[in-house]
Formats: C-alpha cells, sequence, structure tokens
C-alpha cells in the first residue's frame, strides 16, 4: 500500500487513456474564474459576517494568503504532471498509493459538497427573485431543508426551517446534463458565465462603495479573533470563506484537457486566483459599509453558527429580518436595501445565471478524480468509460449529479461549505509537502514552473491549511476523519487488489477496456500479478 506511480508512469498512463485536449490559456483561466467567483462571494458572506462582523475583510485576506501559497505549489506539480487527477495524482507519484488514496477521497468530498453548497446558494438567488421580481411566494417546505445540529454523534433535524430544497435538485442535474454533452461545450457555456458573473460584481462595487458609512465597521470584530466557540471569530470565517478561493485546484484537474499545459496550467491557476482576489475585498468592503455586517445573537444573547437553529430563530425575529447575515441572497440584499431594488434584482438574474458555472467545475473536478482513480483501478473500470460520442466519463457524472442533488436539497450553504473546506484543507496540505519531497527524491526532473522559494511557501501553506482546518467547526472537521474512515475500508475490501500498479500494469488501452493487459515488471515496491502486497 505504500507502491508508489511513477510520474513516468502516470504520464504514459494518460497518453495511452487519455481525455481530449481542448483547453487554451483563457478558457482555462475562465474555468478557474468560474469555479472561484461564486457561492463564496455571493452567498457566504453572510455567514462570513456572522462569523466575524466586519472582520470578514481580514478573513478575505487570511484564506487569500493560504490560497495563494497553495496555488505555488499546485502550479509547479501541475506543470510537472499534466494530467487529471489533481492533488490524488501528485500524492501518488510522491508519497504512495495509501496516501494517494486519501486524498482522492478527501477531493471527491471536496468537489461534490462544494457542488452542493453552490446548488443551494443558486437556490436562495432564485427564490430572491422569484418572490422579489415576481411576486410569487414558494412554497417554505419546499426551498430549503432543514437545519441540522447534532445530538451526540447522530445529526437531527429541524424540519420547522424547511423539508427539501427543490430548486437545488434542479439546477444539479441540469449541469450534470451539460456535463454529459462534452468538455468544449461546457466551456463555451462558462467562458459566458464568467462575464456575467464579473459585470455583476463590478455593478455592485461601483454602486456600493461611494456611500460607504465609516459607522458600520465599529464594532470591527465583535466575536473577536478565535471568537467564543469553534468555527467563529475572524480567523473561523478565514476558515469558512476559504470556500470562496478553492475552485482553482480545479484548474489542475483539467490538465489533461489542456493544450500546452505546462505553460498553460500556472497561467490558468495563478491568474484567477488573482482576479478573484481583488473583487472579493472589494465587495467585502462596500457590502459592510452601504448597510453594516454585524452578527445576530441568540436568544441567550450568544454567538451563533450560521444555519444553526439557534441562528435560524434570531433570524425569524423581525428586528433582524433586513440584517445582511440573515440574507440568502446577501449582495442583491444589500442594493435592495440601499435603494437600488430594479438592480438587485438584476444582480439576482446574473447571479441566477452564473452560478451554474461554479456547480460546473466541481461535478468537472469530482468526475475528474473518479476517472483517473478508476484508471488507475482502484475503483471500478466502469467509471472510467468513455462516451464514444460525447468523449465524456459519462456514467460518473451522472452518478455525481444526483449525489450532488441530494446533499443540496438537504443540507444548508454555511455547513455545505465547512464540510467541503475539511477534504480541501486536507489536500492542499498533502500537495504542500508532495512539493518538498519531491524537490529531495527527484531534483533534477524538469519543472516548467517552479515555486518560488519553495522551502518557505511549501512549509507555509501546510502549516496555513493545519491552521484553518483546526478553526473549523467541531461537525465539519469529524465529517473528514469519518468519511477518510468509509473510504479506507473500501480501499482495503477494493482499491489495493485491484490496482493496476500492484497488479505490475502500468500500460492502460484507451479504446477497449476489455483487451488483455500488458503486464511490466513491477516497480520496487509493488508486489507481482494476482499477489496482495497490503
Amino acid at each position: 500500500m505504500w507502491r508508489v506511480k511513477s510520474l513516468d508512469a502516470i504520464l504514459a498512463t494518460a497518453e495511452k487513456k487519455s481525455l481530449h485536449r481542448s483547453l487554451g490559456p483563457v478558457q482555462l483561466t475562465l474555468l478557474g474564474v468560474g469555479a472561484i467567483i461564486g457561492t463564496g462571494i455571493f452567498v457566504l458572506t453572510a455567514a462570513a459576517a456572522q462569523k466575524a462582523g466586519p472582520g470578514m475583510m481580514w478573513s478575505f485576506v487570511i484564506a487569500g494568503a493560504v490560497c495563494a501559497v497553495a496555488a505555488l505549489c499546485y502550479s509547479e506539480l501541475a506543470s510537472m504532471a499534466p494530467v487529471s487527477g489533481s492533488a490524488y495524482t501528485y500524492t501518488y507519484a510522491v508519497m504512495g498509493e495509501l496516501l494517494a488514496w486519501t486524498v482522492g477521497w478527501a477531493l471527491i468530498l471536496e468537489y461534490a459538497v462544494a457542488a452542493s453548497a453552490v446548488s443551494v446558494g443558486w437556490s436562495g438567488y432564485v427564490l430572491g427573485l422569484i418572490e422579489n421580481a415576481l411576486g410569487f411566494d414558494w412554497p417554505d417546505m419546499l426551498q430549503a431543508g432543514p437545519a441540522w445540529s447534532m445530538n451526540g454523534w447522530i445529526p437531527s433535524p429541524d424540519f420547522s426551517v424547511g423539508v427539501i430544497n427543490v430548486p437545488a435538485i434542479i439546477v444539479a442535474l441540469a449541469v450534470t446534463m451539460l456535463l454529459m454533452i462534452g468538455t468544449t461545450e461546457s466551456a463555451r457555456v462558462n467562458a459566458i458565465l464568467v462575464a456575467i458573473k464579473v459585470a455583476a460584481l463590478t455593478a455592485f462595487i461601483a454602486l456600493t462603495l461611494p456611500i460607504i458609512n465609516a459607522d458600520n465597521f465599529t464594532p470591527f470584530a465583535p466575536n473577536g479573533l478565535f471568537g467564543s466557540s469553534s468555527g467563529m471569530g475572524i480567523v473561523g470565517a478565514a476558515a469558512s470563506i476559504f470556500f470562496a478561493y478553492v475552485g482553482f485546484d480545479a484548474v489542475s484537474t483539467a490538465a489533461e484537457e489542456t493544450k500546452n499545459p505546462q505553460r498553460n496550467v500556472p497561467i490558468g491557476l495563478i491568474g484567477s486566483l488573482a482576479i478573484c482576489t481583488i473583487f472579493y475585498l472589494f465587495v467585502a468592503i462596500g457590502a459592510i459599509g452601504a448597510i453594516g455586517a454585524q452578527p445576530v445573537v441568540g436568544l441567550d444573547g450568544s454567538a451563533v453558527q450560521p444555519g444553526s437553529p439557534g441562528f435560524v430563530a434570531a433570524c425569524a425575529l423581525a428586528e433582524n429580518a433586513n440584517r445582511l447575515v440573515c440574507s440568502n441572497e446577501a449582495l442583491a440584499h444589500v442594493l435592495r436595501e440601499i435603494n437600488y431594488p430594479a438592480v438587485g434584482n438584476a444582480l439576482g438574474t446574473a447571479a441566477m445565471l452564473a452560478l451554474p458555472s461554479v456547480i460546473l467545475m466541481m461535478i468537472f473536478g469530482q468526475t475528474r478524480i473518479f476517472f483517473v482513480m478508476a484508471r488507475d483501478g482502484l475503483l471500478p473500470e466502469a467509471f472510467s468509460k468513455v462516451h464514444p460520442k460525447w468523449k465524456t466519463p459519462h456514467i460518473v457524472t451522472l452518478f455525481t449529479g444526483i449525489a450532488v442533488a441530494i446533499a443540496g436539497a438537504l443540507f444548508p450553504v454555511g455547513q455545505l461549505a465547512d464540510i467541503s473546506n475539511s477534504g480541501t484543507l486536507f489536500a492542499f496540505f498533502m500537495v504542500s509537502l508532495a512539493v518538498l519531497i519531491l524537490r529531495v527524491k527527484d531534483p533534477n526532473r524538469r519543472r516548467p514552473f517552479k515555486t518560488p522559494l519553495v522551502w518557505l511557501f511549501a512549509p507555509l501553506s501546510a502549516l496555513g491549511c493545519a491552521f484553518l482546518f483546526w478553526n473549523l467547526p467541531h461537525d465539519a472537521k469529524m465529517v473528514l476523519p469519518i468519511w477518510g474512515g468509509i473510504g479506507l475500508v473500501i480501499y482495503f475490501l477494493y482499491g489495493i487488489r485491484k490496482s493496476h500498479v500492484g497488479r505490475g500494469i502500468v500500460d492502460v488501452p484507451e479504446l477497449d477496456p476489455d483487451a488483455p493487459q500488458q503486464p511490466v515488471p513491477p516497480m520496487p515496491g509493488a508486489s507481482t500479478p494476482g499477489e496482495d502486497n497490503g
């Protein structure tokens, strides 16, 4: 289980059973911007304000700084191994199969849950538009899932908030069908949606910055730096708002479908992150300065987590109805509150049209993780089947879309984002270590992009990821080891026996998965064909 798949073998496998290379640097950067700008800024601004108040400005800076150093590590590895798989592939090449499996399994948690979170964010904007612009009252029971709390180790739902989020189901399944049709078609639609999102945020900034009220920034950190409970305060908000940045790593999962990936992947990663960071800071300043961002408190006067039953009860009070933190469509709500209802509705429309691009990129990334793990034999071969006409992994895409729709139907956006972050931060931590280990193990390999000051930035990335993970809410932190435990059971029951590297199979036929596979002499640490290497 400590066997390593060399970078040479990874590249050879990808060439034999690969996806079509169709994405250039502009498309790739737009895919990154499409994945990054989304629910994090359109929706999670409210959740960040509930945790940190105006101090969420520093939360954006902290999360962005961790992402910046992680992006540099990703860029080096992605340029060296321009194949699908992201952190999973890199870990396989450096740390071995078992740790690669845990990273791949965590990435599945990241992408699928993130897509669900964005689906819920989209639902909030489309329902706000229906109610404010069209005057239609959508049934409460069908616009949100229940509020969840933990009764010991048992999740406890509160159905007084809602039963099922129907719009979230609709958008998740619609995006799934688009992705099944083809990558190039998806990228073209995404480019249009990115332009809409950027225009909407630009309009928001232009209308809010001129009317900033300095009094709205006081008190600046009502819950302090760390808060009175896990996941609160400026750092707790940074751990949550990290979700607003993590789409950049989905760019690296598209490396195998990118033309000239050694040059274009670093451009897509770093360029999209830089563009989005600038937007985030200006939007946060505008929202706080225009209407304020003070958190609500529970009925007993204590700080409450966004999405919790106590938070829902506080937002139900009439005096809190217009608070930023209680809005499901934060930016559109700000514009309506400063007497721009038509522009607010237009921004809501833009979010409704544009947020599906984020869902698209998250499902895209998750299916490519499934694809490459199946291609390595760690998951059933059916997950790596490519549709003869669409040239996409259609089976795993449909499977993923259904799972995303179910999660989006039942859970609130803040809790989904925190759960997704737990998987993301673990994967980023492993990438940071992989860069350093590979510099020692294989110093002479060509690196089209080299992380500058790697012995400073890579450790900072690893420590930053661990720090933010520690400051997630307790429930979100517990999901990762539980999910990881389920994954380990699957690995030891299936993956360790079926692994192509373990069986001495490195080369995989592209078009005929049933053709006899040609064994090669096993690598050091690998077993002979048919023999377990546990």
